[in-house]
């Protein structure tokens, strides 16, 4: 595992690149050198418990099997709610209940989610009396560098808002932070000091994933946290044995690996083989130090019924004309669905237009030089964004003194002020969707589009100025709402971390009155139908993920196959809408 780790370890990444395995790996593995260990968990996706076989909770608890070991679950879920109530609980009553609905909602996203876990877990990390209990402390999550940044902001957040300089979405969460700012100076000063404290960044073998390391990597030092090391988990072991699939993946890794980015190159490094199983149990963990068995057998768990993602479009395709959105957390491939989505239509005949964020050129290129019936618009999320920071700060920064504008200017670092930019760019095209399918790549989450609705106004104030002519009307907002105009996307893996994200942000979109049509569950093994005896055990383990989704979460649901070779260009991107069938 990892050698010579200082007292605080802070492991961070994308969902489901395998934080929390690693984490009580290495847990476990220095409890089994006599060390005593407290491992925290932050992550909303946190399964601690289920690998240890025990509750634990939020509380310190001994592992039983395992001497020297202790743990401790912070609920972000449960803090947020708590920090929630804490803020608005002096204004209920006093204030009208529109205001306390546009508070809510500042107080509803992913910023107070973490913001609120960060009040937890420096109350911890600046605790003598309870770190000094233990060699090592190993969080499993960390706080982004935007959190950070929000923190060390100067000034009296409650008086910035109160003054009404500003509504944006981070800094309404920051209002109850004032007393505890002595508190998180003196965490940010230990998470600072390399003697102290390591951030191990973890990704999986892939560019894309390597690429988001790279950027947090870039992200955390300029803010000083620069004691970082890189942890590439799931990485393919051994021969490909005549597999294909095995091959291919093999290939992309070796690339993704021998291009990555020259700082993340440079870093210490740490290489872990992906394994056939999931990593619960003691014995699972400490396997995680060992070579890969690529003749593991499979799990007797029975696959269930894998529908293809074209069955889901034989309904989709239903009213001939309409918006179908993809959306769902990075990495989990909405811009290939998107394509495939648009391609299949158009194949059928239909007049189609593909609206992305996608930044890969080719694949633009791809589709609007091969495909009948089918036009491509690509936006550029950067300058989006870009441009829309400019115009704010241009209209509500151009009135605040030095400090107002570094909090405002900071606050439009926020994911949320991307998702918005971007949304208005695409906003433009949504009347296409009156007289052909529109495919969009990458939809707002369901709190930002409360946010944006509340902040501008425009649902509101266009139906009020609208008068008698209001039941004509349809908004933006109504549009996405209507389940006969738009059809809402939700696409995951099927893997633990990312199913449990993608029902979070199903029911965030419940809160803005969006229902999704479906799920699409992406980078299937079990689908792929492989004969490596490795990813045959890991597909396997895909069963009860995918049995959650269609039991549980999903009104409808497809498996759409991993493919040997990248899915670029018409006929790779069909192939994704026809199961097994289609690989053949």
């Amino acid at each position: 595992m990892f050698n010579d780790l200082p007292k605080f370890v802070f492991l961070t990444g994308k969902g489901g690149v395998g934080k929390t395995s690693l984490a009580c790996a290495t847990a476990v593995n220095l409890a089994d050198t006599g060390r005593t260990v407290l491992l925290v968990s932050t992550d909303p996706a946190s399964n601690v418990g289920q690998v240890f076989g025990q509750e634990i909770g939020n509380a310190i608890t001994p592992i039983a099997a395992v001497e020297n070991l202790s743990a401790l679950e912070i609920d972000p879920e449960a803090a947020a709610q708590a920090y929630r109530d804490r803020i608005l609980g002096p204004v209920r009553g006093s204030l009208p209940e529109a205001v306390l609905k546009g508070m809510e909602e500042q107080l509803s996203g992913a910023c107070t989610t973490e913001i609120a876990a960060f009040d937890e877990f420096t109350a911890l990390l600046t605790d003598d009396a309870v770190t000094g209990r233990f060699d090592h402390v190993i969080f499993d999550t960390a706080p982004t560098g935007h959190t950070i940044r929000l923190l060390q902001l100067p000034g009296a957040w409650s008086g910035f808002l109160e003054e009404g300089k500003g509504d944006a979405s981070c800094l309404g969460p920051l209002a109850g932070l004032e007393k505890q700012r002595a508190r998180y100076a003196a965490a940010v000063d230990s998470l600072s000091d390399a003697a102290l404290t390591r951030l191990i960044l973890v990704a999986r073998p892939r560019a894309s994933s390597l690429a988001e390391a790279a950027r947090t990597s870039h992200e955390l030092a300029e803010i000083g946290l620069t004691n970082q090391h890189l942890a590439i988990n799931g990485i393919m072991p051994g021969q490909a044995r005549g597999d294909s699939l095995a091959a291919a993946m093999i290939a992309r890794e070796r690339s993704a690996l021998s291009e990555m980015d020259a700082h993340l190159a440079a870093m210490p490094q740490s290489r872990f083989e992906l394994r056939p199983e999931n990593l619960v149990g003691l014995e699972a963990l400490r396997r995680m130090a060992q070579p890969a068995d690529p003749q593991a057998p499979a799990s007797a768990n029975a696959l269930p019924d894998l529908p293809p993602l074209g069955r889901m479009i034989d309904e989709l395709e239903g009213p001939g004309k309409g918006l179908i959105m993809t959306m769902g957390k990075g990495g989990v491939g909405k811009t290939t669905i998107a394509a495939a989505v648009a391609v299949e239509l158009a194949a059928r005949g239909h007049d189609v237009l593909l609206t992305t964020t996608d930044p890969s050129a080719h694949l633009t290129e791809t589709l609007a030089g091969d495909v009948p019936n089918l036009s491509v618009s690509r936006i550029d999320p950067e300058a989006e964004t870009q441009a829309y920071r400019d115009h704010i700060m241009q209209t509500r920064g151009k009135s605040l003194d030095a400090q107002g504008r570094a909090m405002l200017e900071e606050d439009l670092r926020s994911p949320c002020t991307e998702e918005i930019a971007v949304f208005q760019a695409f906003s433009r095209t949504i009347r296409e969707a009156s007289k052909r399918f529109v495919v969009m790549d990458t939809a707002p989450t369901g709190h930002t589009l409360l946010l944006l609705d509340a902040t501008s106004s425009y649902h509101r104030e266009t139906l009020r100025h609208a008068g008698e002519s209001a039941a004509r009307m349809t908004t933006p907002m109504m549009r996405l709402q209507d389940p006969e105009q738009t059809k809402m996307l939700v696409v995951t893996l099927p893997e633990t971390t990312p199913v449990l994200e993608a029902a979070r942000l199903q029911e965030d979109l419940g809160r803005a009155g969006i229902t999704p049509f479906g799920w699409v569950v992406n980078s299937s093994l079990a689908a792929a139908g492989t004969t490596h005896p490795l990813l045959a055990a890991r597909a396997a383990t895909e069963a009860p993920e995918i049995a959650r989704v269609r039991d549980e979460l999903a009104p409808r649901h497809a498996v759409v196959p991993m493919l040997a070779e990248d899915p670029v260009g018409p006929a790779r991107l069909r192939a994704l809408c026809g199961g097994e069938a289609a690989l053949a």
